[in-house]
């Protein structure tokens, strides 16, 4: 056999090897980024003009995350957070719109004290994204919700649905991940006495 035979034959199995690999590269890819990610993978897909776009995106919110301190609390600060929520679950039975702006503040100094940056909104939604996709729609109800509260027009269900879902996001941030053990363990709703651990009750 000549060399140009064999060249013939070798060039297009090398060429099939290379598109199978980057076949497989992207499925694996994009298998990876739905399991990170859970459901705010196909959020950001339908916001995006491709779903090779909105993988882009996602990937470039990994490589920020990595640049950011991210850091477990200490045992006394997870103990005072902790209080922190047990009062303002009981601020709720009294003033449920102030409950719901205290549990927004606090929500958002955990973060801080996590290393999660928190001067924008948009920009807090992307970072936690990498690490609680599973929770964040919690966190853009409870805080649609506190928007509403502050124009006075959120009914006292919607404040108590709010604090539910602020409380899921709040328990893995003080947990340290979606794996954690250690939450506040509190009464999943706000003045009703329950005995759910953290509210993680899916938004409605």
């Amino acid at each position: 056999m000549s060399t140009g035979e064999l060249v013939a034959i070798i060039v297009p199995i090398a060429v099939v090897v290379v598109l199978v690999a980057a076949v497989l590269w992207f499925v694996n890819r994009r298998r990876r980024l739905r399991e990170r990610f859970g459901p705010e993978y196909e959020r950001t897909v339908d916001r995006s003009d491709s779903r090779l776009a909105a993988e882009r995106e996602l990937r470039e919110r990994e490589l920020r995350h990595r640049e950011l301190d991210i850091r477990p609390l200490t045992v006394e600060a997870r103990q005072r957070y902790g209080r922190d929520w047990t009062h303002v679950q009981q601020e709720f039975v009294d003033r449920p719109g102030e409950a719901v702006q205290d549990a927004d503040r606090l929500v958002t100094t955990l973060m801080r004290d996590r290393g999660y940056p928190t001067e924008d909104y948009e920009q807090r939604l992307r970072d936690l994204s990498v690490e609680h996709g599973r929770t964040l729609e919690h966190y853009r109800a409870a805080h649609a919700v506190n928007s509403r509260a502050d124009r006075g027009e959120a009914t006292t269900e919607e404040l108590r649905g709010a604090m539910v879902h602020y409380h899921a996001l709040f328990d893995e941030l003080l947990d340290g991940g979606p794996g954690g053990t250690g939450g506040t363990g509190g009464p999943g709703e706000p003045g009703r006495g329950g005995t759910e651990r953290g509210g993680t009750e899916r938004p409605r």
